[in-house]
């Protein structure tokens, strides 16, 4: 059993000598690890540069330590004002499904107190409670749809890094 142990952890201690980290952009709102984004080499990302004025798509190549090399352009962080990250943050995926939960709730309460009244009354009706209920769910899942994280803006505490991991 100790021969095994020890042949998986030399295995295990090779692999990660031979592993090599990636490169990446990290996008920092303050200390707090959670609300860090990090774009990799390959992937897409849409931004607005100082320069330009509007929002730009491209897929990143490469980092150096002053660049950010695109398929289409070579910008520097500091000239990025601004990043769109409604598909990247992954507290928007939290946001949409608790949206999705508090409208959902309210149009199954709706439909199922009018079904149940069709069944049973013969009539479509909705009791006044379940309507006061179910509306207000509803209301709130229709305000709630708006408040998602759409931009990152690169000023004040937020900031743009470009992080190297290799091994010269």
């Amino acid at each position: 059993m100790k021969k095994n142990l020890l042949i998986f952890l030399f295995f295990l201690g090779i692999t990660s000598a031979y592993a090599q980290a990636s490169d990446f952009l990290l996008l920092k709102r303050g200390a707090n690890t959670k609300s860090q984004i990090r774009y990799y080499p390959g992937e897409q990302i849409t931004y607005k540069s100082a320069k330009l004025g509007y929002y730009v798509t491209d897929v990143i190549k490469e980092f150096s330590s002053d660049y950010i090399y695109m398929t289409e352009n070579i910008i520097s962080p500091n000239d990025i004002l601004e990043i769109d990250i409604q598909n990247k943050d992954r507290r928007n995926g939290s946001l949409k499904a608790l949206n999705f939960l508090i409208l959902g709730s309210g149009i199954i309460l709706v439909s199922v107190d009018a079904i149940n009244s069709i069944y049973q009354q013969g009539e479509l009706t909705v009791d006044r409670e379940v309507g006061i209920i179910g509306g207000i769910l509803i209301g709130t899942g229709l305000a709630l749809l708006p408040v998602r994280y759409k931009t990152f803006k690169n000023q004040g505490r937020n900031k743009l890094q470009i992080i190297q991991m290799r091994i010269d």
